[in-house]
């Protein structure tokens, strides 16, 4: 969508359920969607091209989010679980345990040290985003 004028540019079209988030990189070239389909999918922002599938998640993602470098996108599921993902490859690098509810909403910290997610299960939790280990309080 044209931010000035309200006029659509283009859908991204592959998704075959509802999509839940989305999110641009933050050098703007880059779309990400998280779907009730379980995946999450990653759009040329110009072109509105596919560009990668990342599976991984058993049940419906609510949340997506790119790393402030770009290099990463975290999406959280009704699954419990947290992923991370490579955003040039669509690896899977950490899946990160121990929310015991659905987890509603991820972000990385403006440094991208750090992932937050929250969850039904009443608690937002921390996590070094290089290691996926969970912070204490």
């Amino acid at each position: 969508m044209d931010a000035s004028t309200g006029t659509e540019l283009q859908q991204l079209k592959g998704h075959t359920n509802r999509v839940n988030s989305v999110a641009f990189s933050r050098d703007g070239t880059h779309i990400v969607s998280g779907s009730a389909d379980k995946s999450v999918r990653v759009w040329d922002a110009l072109t509105g091209a596919e560009l990668l599938q990342m599976n991984g998640h058993t049940y419906q993602i609510n949340s997506v989010a790119f790393s402030s470098d770009d290099t990463c996108i975290v999406s959280g599921s009704d699954d419990n679980s947290v992923r991370v993902w490579n955003a040039s490859t669509g690896a899977e690098l950490q899946q990160l345990n121990g929310h015991n509810d659905e987890v509603k909403s991820v972000a990385f910290s403006k440094d991208g040290t750090h992932i937050v997610s929250g969850s039904l299960d009443l608690s937002v939790r921390v996590w070094d985003a290089s290691t996926g280990t969970e912070y204490s309080s």
